[in-house]
């Protein structure tokens, strides 16, 4: 068992200076998980990586409830946190201007697509679109929230949904399709 393992499984039991401990050891990979959402929220963006990465850890460190089996399981659920700081930020922003949404989108962009077949869609609507979307299908929603806000490829999101790849495959074309039609063209347009 590598360090990281066991600082979650102590951390689960309840020790407070395990989770201390683990943040010198993940934060690069946090960081990079940092930059992959920022990437995908619009260019002037005010929450910089360092900011999301410390807000995730604050909720993070709240879970004492939280048993994370594995590093994967860590990554997810911090993708998980990273999630919520951004819609949390984008609702706080929309909730400052007059009349809602404001028109900066965030980008969609589906994995497998070109960096150039972008899709434009409010960060707050993918967000009550995915919830609807779990009521429903939880698991192909959780493909979703692995793959596009946790950046996690289809061998890494199998392993920690302990499903095969191919499964993933299948839940992530499922998911793509629903939300595209859910956010609907009044939520989305061809950028590029």
């Amino acid at each position: 068992m590598d360090d990281i393992t066991q600082l979650l499984e102590r951390w689960g039991r309840g020790d407070g200076d395990a989770f201390r401990a683990l943040m010198p050891l993940v934060y690069a990979e946090l960081r990079k998980l940092a930059h992959h959402h920022l990437h995908h929220e619009r260019s002037n963006h005010t929450l910089q990586p360092t900011a999301l990465i410390h807000e995730a850890f604050i909720r993070l460190s709240g879970a004492r409830e939280a048993r994370f089996e594995s590093r994967a399981h860590f990554y997810g659920a911090a993708a998980h946190a990273m999630r919520r700081v951004l819609v949390d930020y984008a609702r706080r922003r929309n909730s400052l201007k007059r009349g809602g949404p404001d028109g900066n989108a965030a980008p969609f962009t589906p994995i497998e697509a070109p960096q150039d077949a972008r899709l434009d869609v409010d960060l707050v609507a993918l967000d009550e679109a995915l919830d609807k979307l779990a009521a429903f299908a939880p698991d192909k929603a959780s493909v979703v929230e692995l793959r596009y806000f946790g950046g996690l490829s289809v061998e890494e999101t199998a392993t920690y949904l302990r499903v095969s790849p191919a499964t993933v495959k299948r839940h992530w074309t499922f998911a793509r399709a629903w939300l595209l039609r859910a956010l609907g063209p009044a939520e989305t347009s061809a950028a590029g």
